[in-house]
């Protein structure tokens, strides 16, 4: 029964060099010992994903800048960019959403396939010459960010139906108007995009008012401008 047994994983060891060796041979020549098809899939996996969700295509809209020129979602084509909405005379968030969108344009300046939109929701006051003036202000020096104007109805409806980001006005408040103050990040193809909370659930949108949401959204433009 023994001798039958070292017959039987003699065999087997005879086919596994037959069938085995001459490819460890070849891989050891072409120093691809430890590629295999899981770990490409896994390299790939690493360098061509983000891991940012999609969340559905930012609204098409048309505004007015700062500098009287007419600018579109189709204006940022193949770039990533943010949209906030703010108002000059904000006495509340505003300032320190201006402040962190000042931070994140110095971080990528010079970089041509980033930019800004910001629009405005009370434009009655904020024509393009207030925009101008608010834009040098705050230390404006990217020509990809644009302060946007227009009809209110129309700012409302791209704020509150195309992004579903709560803009309206309000006169028992200071300023007259309300707003979130979150950023929302699109990727060069005109997704909305973002990243997942601790729970593997999509944020949507991006705080734009305390430093950790902004280092996300930093992070996370620099992941879009590399895909």
């Amino acid at each position: 029964m023994k001798n039958k047994g070292y017959i039987g994983l003699s065999f087997i060891i005879l086919v596994f060099g037959i069938i085995f060796i001459p490819r460890i041979v070849e891989r050891i020549k072409s120093n691809t010992v430890v590629q295999g098809d899981r770990l490409d899939v896994i390299s790939n996996h690493k360098n061509g994903e983000t891991g940012l969700k999609k969340i559905g295509p930012a609204p098409k809209w048309e505004l007015i800048d700062q500098n009287a020129v007419k600018i579109s979602n189709e204006s940022y084509k193949g770039k990533v960019y943010l949209v906030e909405f703010f108002f000059s005379t904000c006495p509340s968030i505003c300032p320190i959403m201006n402040r962190n969108m000042v931070d994140i344009q110095n971080v990528f300046f010079g970089n041509p396939n980033f930019g800004i939109a910001s629009i405005s929701i009370n434009p009655e006051h904020d024509t393009s010459e207030v925009l101008k003036e608010h834009a040098i202000k705050l230390g404006v020096k990217s020509t990809n960010w644009h302060f946007l104007t227009g009809d209110k109805d129309y700012i409302f409806n791209i704020a509150n139906k195309g992004f579903n980001l709560y803009a309206g006005e309000n006169k028992n408040v200071k300023g007259g108007f309300e707003h979130s103050g979150l950023f929302a990040l699109i990727d060069k193809k005109g997704n909305i995009r973002c990243r997942e909370d601790d729970f593997g659930n999509p944020i949507l949108y991006y705080d734009g008012l305390e430093k950790k949401g902004v280092k996300a959204i930093t992070e996370d433009i620099k992941k879009l401008l590399n895909e």
